[in-house]
């Protein structure tokens, strides 16, 4: 596995992305996969993730394997903390709009 960063012509931008190497036996190549990691940031040289899509990711993402409980008892709790919080936000709006009124 190793890191290779490729700039795009058009926008000016370099991408980093991780690239695996396997080895295909019936043709006797190498075969590589590149999977985008993120964008690199010119002035500090850090790779800022991004969703693949030219866009930084929210601070508040999330991978997709460890969004989602998978089980019952899991999903119970995660749908009564959602409950609790919708709660306390609907009550931050009617403080709020009672402060405007």
């Amino acid at each position: 596995m190793a890191i290779t960063y490729n700039r795009d012509k058009r926008s000016g931008k370099t991408y980093a992305y991780e690239t695996t190497y396997t080895w295909d036996k019936e043709k006797k190549q190498s075969r590589s996969k590149r999977t985008l990691v993120g964008r690199l940031d010119e002035e500090t040289g850090e790779i800022v993730p991004t969703d693949g899509r030219g866009r930084k990711r929210s601070p508040n993402y999330i991978p997709e394997e460890a969004a989602m409980p998978s089980t019952i008892p899991e999903l119970q709790a995660e749908l009564a903390k959602l409950r609790r919080e919708n709660h306390t936000l609907r009550k931050q709006i009617q403080e709020l709009k009672s402060r405007q009124a």
